[in-house]
């Protein structure tokens, strides 16, 4: 499984409706994650830019896309951002390609 990270901000409609019925979305995310074959690892709510964030294990980016595009249909979200987590491991050989890759590439104007 591939690790994800999906940032969002509610819209102040989807605000005012939490305020209106408060409730735990752990359970919801969660499901979503589930049929999409994922993983939830972690719902958390934050202050700053966004709003809060979803820890979640996915197949494929395939499947992370799907989950993202479902949850921006909805309307609920004012932002929505699914970034792919890369462990300190892979850095490693994600490193090593860097460095080949960097090797052939021709600088613009040069």
């Amino acid at each position: 499984m591939t690790k994800f990270a999906l940032f969002f901000s509610y819209t102040p409609e989807t605000w005012g409706k939490l305020i209106e019925n408060p409730g735990d979305r752990t359970a919801a995310v969660r499901a979503l994650t589930e049929s999409v074959g994922g993983e939830l690892t972690g719902l958390y709510y934050m202050l700053g830019d966004d709003d809060g964030f979803v820890l979640f294990d996915a197949p494929d980016v395939r499947a992370a896309g799907a989950l993202s595009l479902a949850v921006n249909s909805t309307g609920a979200f004012s932002s929505l951002r699914t970034c792919r987590l890369i462990e300190a491991g892979e850095l490693v050989d994600v490193l090593g390609t860097a460095g080949a890759a960097r090797a052939e590439y021709v600088r613009p104007g040069s």
